[in-house]
């Protein structure tokens, strides 16, 4: 096992310069910005993928979208568990004000859940994949209690504060009622603020919220039936309803340069290929232990 990550180290060691180099080529040779056809593209797609935690570059391409006249409605897709809160609703919010200036279609790829939902809400219409899973309106905090662990081993916590409630959440021992009842207001104003977004953007019952919150799981023929999403199709339908949203009869998508695909490209196949080692090693090391 340690053979393989010392090997890897000096691989990486030794090739570093050459690595560093072929980049340093393809961002000198590799054609940069618009491509000819995004310079007639009247059309944008954004994509929001995995767990939302730094929101800025699908913020700033929210943002150019808004001031390039050229561009005339966006879609923007959508294949996210959720995330935090505070970049789940900066991003939605963002679209929103995408929304007042043009039209957006939202189409749920795969899962719009939690915070990816929360993302495409102020769209003009939500369109989901008919395999996708949307909805898990909802919020969530968690933490381990590691008070009896750390009894065994020996540890004692030593903590100085101000505050009644500066330690609330700590995972070093049981809440007291008065921290898990402060912790329960945050997480209830969270979900308020959540229900009633939604149910604006939406145009549903908030007091119907039961119906279509309280973090519900839903198909996307579900999501339909609730008022979550309002139509269940392919991507090539949500494609042709921005453009008939956007008043656009003869559709350019605007295409990312060569330079951003394969940048794009190489950081999904690292991650690939270190979830694929990761996956490796732990077969490897439970062969090793049994």
């Amino acid at each position: 096992m340690f053979k393989k990550i010392s090997d890897t180290l000096v691989w990486m060691g030794r090739h570093f310069l050459g690595l560093l180099l072929v980049l340093i080529a393809l961002a000198l040779f590799l054609p940069k910005g618009d491509s000819v056809p995004s310079k007639r593209a009247n059309l944008q797609i954004i994509e929001l993928n995995g767990v939302i935690l730094k929101p800025d570059k699908v913020l700033k391409e929210i943002q150019k979208a808004k001031e390039d006249d050229r561009i005339k409605g966006v879609l923007f897709k959508i294949n996210s568990p959720g995330g935090g809160v505070a970049p789940s609703v900066e991003i939605a919010y963002a679209l929103k004000e995408l929304h007042e200036a043009k039209p957006v279609v939202a189409y749920a790829a795969g899962t719009m859940a939690s915070g990816g939902y929360y993302a495409g809400i102020y769209a003009d219409k939500i369109v989901a994949n008919p395999g996708s899973i949307v909805g898990s309106i909802g919020v969530i905090l968690e933490s381990a209690n590691l008070e009896g662990l750390m009894s065994k081993l020996g540890i004692k916590p030593q903590v100085i504060k101000e505050g009644t409630y500066k330690e609330a959440g700590t995972p070093l021992r049981e809440w007291t009622p008065q921290e898990r009842a402060e912790l329960e207001c945050l997480i209830r104003d969270g979900y308020e603020m959540f229900v009633s977004d939604v149910a604006k953007a939406r145009r549903l019952d908030i007091n119907d919220s039961s119906r279509f919150a309280d973090a519900h799981i839903f198909s996307a023929q579900r999501a339909k039936a609730v008022g979550l999403v309002d139509e269940v199709a392919t991507l090539s339908y949500a494609k042709r309803l921005t453009a008939q949203l956007a008043g656009v009869t003869s559709p350019v998508w605007k295409e990312k340069s060569p330079m951003e695909r394969f940048f794009e490209n190489l950081a999904t196949q690292s991650l690939a290929s270190v979830l694929g080692n990761i996956q490796a090693f732990k077969a490897e090391w439970k062969l090793q232990t049994h």
